[in-house]
């Protein structure tokens, strides 16, 4: 499992799609592979409102990840100190197996290389102590990054603050 995570504050997201941008630009990724991808939810009816939500999705970097186990090369790769799962470019010959492994969608194909992308944290700026270039560049402020015991305690944090928002309303 990973060390990290990267945690969405749904409420604060606007779909501005800032972290796909930044996210190819850092990896000078082409059209085509969005290691993280903002999916739309909605609209829809709450109240006589209409709504829309914006999910993130990156890669989860699963404890046991069906991607690597399914890399025949073993391109696709897990660090073991910390958990990231990510592609070993060089190793990588095209086959697409580890797209059709993940239940998620996290490797993407890259037309331009003939190899795999996807989201690695950018370990790259992980290693200097940075956080991934989504996290720094998001316009509002939603995404989060750090230990998994902390992005807990924000998400608990959280979840308390709309409990207790919602017991103290009254009607």
């Amino acid at each position: 499992m990973s060390h990290y995570y990267l945690f969405q504050d749904t409420r604060k997201c606007i779909g501005c799609h800032t972290c796909e941008v930044i996210c190819k630009a850092n990896k000078k990724l082409p059209a085509g592979p969005k290691p993280c991808q903002i999916i739309q939810v909605g609209p829809k009816t709450i109240g006589d409102v209409p709504r829309i939500s914006f999910i993130f999705m990156p890669c989860f970097h699963c404890e046991t990840p069906w991607c690597v186990s399914a890399c025949p090369t073993g391109a696709m790769q897990q660090r073991s100190k910390d958990g990231i799962v990510f592609v070993e470019k060089e190793l990588c010959v095209g086959c697409k197996t580890c797209i059709s492994a993940c239940p998620w969608g996290a490797p993407q194909w890259n037309q331009e290389t003939g190899k795999v992308e996807k989201c690695d944290y950018c370990m790259d700026r992980i290693d200097q102590g940075l956080k991934p270039a989504c996290v720094t560049n998001c316009t509002t402020g939603c995404l989060k990054f750090g230990p998994v015991q902390e992005m807990t305690q924000i998400r608990r944090q959280r979840h308390a603050a709309s409990v207790t928002s919602f017991e103290n309303t009254s009607f």
